[in-house]
């Protein structure tokens, strides 16, 4: 049987679910391992940032597959050397789910929610209203390419998002003005 679909745990209920290291076991390790990828130490003049417009949880399978996507088109088109990608959330919250059977005679067998509690299936990011998710430093004349890379890994979140430029906004109009 497949994972639920993402809906199912979009929104945010109840406190957070976050003791992984001495009591909840069985918990899966996050599927997304690298938060930066670029270069690293470039001293880039311009930061574009992905930012979430609703308050929702973001699955670690959705913030690997929008990494893959951003990172693909920047260094495709931009070269290693040209660009610093971070994530900027961590999925610390564990996800939990009541497997429900759907075999013949399942009603005598399994409890329905009586025990409703669940096991830990997946872990997700809790994002709040106006946070960073992803963070590209460039140079001004990248901007385009840029918004354009993190508008495919925006395709990949379960919340509108938009862009925000945390430094070097003068930079950026400069260029657009000469083009």
């Amino acid at each position: 049987m497949g994972k639920r679909p993402a809906s199912c745990y979009r929104y945010t209920r109840g406190p957070a679910n976050t003791r992984t290291d001495k009591f909840v076991r069985g918990v899966p390790d996050p599927r997304i391992r690298a938060y930066d990828a670029g270069n690293r130490k470039g001293k880039f003049p311009v930061h574009i940032h992905l930012v979430a417009k609703e308050k929702c949880q973001i699955r670690h399978t959705a913030l690997e597959a929008a990494r893959i996507a951003v990172n693909r088109i920047l260094s495709r088109n931009l070269g290693t050397k040209n660009y610093h990608m971070t994530i900027r959330i961590h999925p610390h919250h564990i996800l939990r789910e009541n497997k429900m059977m759907a075999v013949a005679g399942a009603d005598r067998i399994q409890d329905g929610m009586r025990r409703s509690f669940g096991k830990p299936t997946d872990r997700a990011a809790r994002v709040k209203v106006g946070q960073e998710l992803i963070t590209v430093r460039t140079e001004a004349k990248n901007y385009n390419l840029v918004l354009d890379a993190l508008k495919r890994g925006a395709d990949r979140f379960p919340t509108p998002c938009t862009y925000k430029i945390g430094k070097g906004e003068e930079l950026v109009k400069e260029y657009m003005k000469k083009k």
